[in-house]
């Protein structure tokens, strides 16, 4: 008998995710009768995890973003567990980007991912039929975007074409991923240093078609310095055509505001990248091997399991829950397709209205968040703010100071 300690366990606040967790464990620990579960609320936190790996508090398995694993492993505080995998099918039909997220520069995996997310853009499918546009075809550019949004404000009655975030930090994170979809990148590794790279034709790119869609267009509104709940607001108000966020916002615009699934759908982002994150679990470095490959099976059995998508999505159809939405596609071939199976048995949401963003997402590189992220999103936010507020702006001394910035921050990186 091993016993090991893992967290992710939902909070008491969370009734009902709460108890199919611990359902999971029990039917868990009856399949895998030499396994105990020690479960444990919480996730990865930064400001307490090195002093709780040194004083042996540390879970066996413990819950980690995209973020976090590149310092963990540069720091030896995950364990490697290619060997213990290396004979995994299931494994091997992670899709390689998300893996990679848990791969060391030395070759080695040291985790598994349990959910992911990129982000696209979300629209109103009854705006783009109004304003001439069709919405099985929502715009593949910036380009597109950019004449689809005049089009829609061209509607007139308070209607916004295009909305954005500039405050707490959204402004920066979305900053990035639209410096990813042209085709840039807002830190670089070189010679084990890291720097800004934002001061580039991806940046200045980004930064034209933002201001030309709110100042030469005046597609974005006049209301400015907006954040998500804003954005979403304005979605649910039906005055709004589109915003950059993944799939999973659709749920709370329906909720909160008494809409619809059938009225929004959602798209691939526009370009060559996207910025995608996510979620795994990562295994004590202190542990022992059969603590390690306990963990792993647990890892594999709750949150890596196609078998289980049925029984899942069954469940969680009782209880108001979206299914079919296009979240946390880790897998590829015959596993995906039997999930895909699953969700379209029970799904509840209209799927074809995902369609343009499943196709296309997947022919996206998938870029995580730089490090110091919420950092460096706090010098962004200021960049995107003085684009949406001022016509005037000078684009290019926005990068050079901000770059000055953000190289200040990256100079801390371990």
């Amino acid at each position: 008998m091993v016993t090991i300690s893992v967290n992710g366990m939902p909070p008491k606040t969370q009734p009902v995710d709460r108890k199919y967790f611990e359902d999971d464990v029990k039917a868990f620990e009856k399949e895998h009768p030499k396994i105990k579960i020690d479960a444990r609320e919480g996730q990865m936190d930064p400001k307490t995890f090195s002093a709780k790996l040194a004083g042996g508090q540390l879970e066996d398995v413990y819950y980690v973003y995209f973020t976090d694993p590149a310092g963990l492993i540069q720091r030896r505080q995950g364990a490697a567990i290619t060997d213990y995998v290396k004979n995994t099918p299931r494994v091997k039909d992670i899709k390689p980007e998300y893996l990679k997220v848990f791969t060391g520069p030395d070759g080695k995996l040291y985790g598994l991912p349990n959910g992911q997310y990129s982000l696209g853009l979300i629209y109103n499918r009854a705006l783009f039929k109004k304003a001439g546009l069709d919405p099985d075809k929502p715009p593949t550019t910036w380009e597109g975007v950019r004449a689809a949004a005049k089009k829609i404000t061209a509607l007139g009655d308070g209607t916004v074409g295009y909305a954005d975030y500039s405050k707490n930090n959204q402004g920066g994170w979305h900053f990035t991923s639209w410096v990813y979809s042209m085709g840039g990148d807002i830190a670089a590794q070189k010679d084990g240093k890291w720097k800004a790279a934002f001061d580039s034709k991806a940046g200045h790119d980004a930064l034209q078609m933002l201001h030309d869609m709110r100042w030469t267009d005046n597609s974005m509104g006049t209301r400015q310095l907006l954040q998500i709940d804003d954005v979403q607001k304005m979605m649910g108000s039906g005055k709004l055509g589109m915003y950059m966020a993944g799939p999973d916002n659709i749920p709370t615009i329906v909720k909160q505001f008494e809409r619809e699934y059938s009225e929004y759908g959602v798209a691939a982002m526009p370009g060559k990248a996207t910025l995608g994150g996510g979620n795994g679990f990562m295994f004590n470095p202190k542990a022992s091997p059969e603590k390690i490959e306990a963990g792993i099976e647990w890892v594999l059995w709750k949150y890596l399991n196609p078998d289980r998508t049925e029984f899942e999505d069954k469940r969680a159809s009782g209880n108001d829950v979206p299914i079919g939405l296009p979240l946390d596609r880790l897998f590829n071939g015959a596993a995906e397709t039997e999930q895909d199976r699953a969700h379209e048995k029970y799904a509840n949401v209209p799927q074809e209205n995902y369609e343009p963003f499943v196709e296309r997402n997947a022919l996206l590189d998938q870029k995580v968040e730089p490090p110091n992220a919420q950092q460096i999103y706090t010098v962004l936010d200021g960049v995107m703010q003085a684009v949406l507020t001022k016509k005037d702006a000078d684009l290019d001394q926005l990068l050079v100071d901000a770059s000055k910035k953000v190289d200040t921050i990256l100079a801390t990186v371990r």
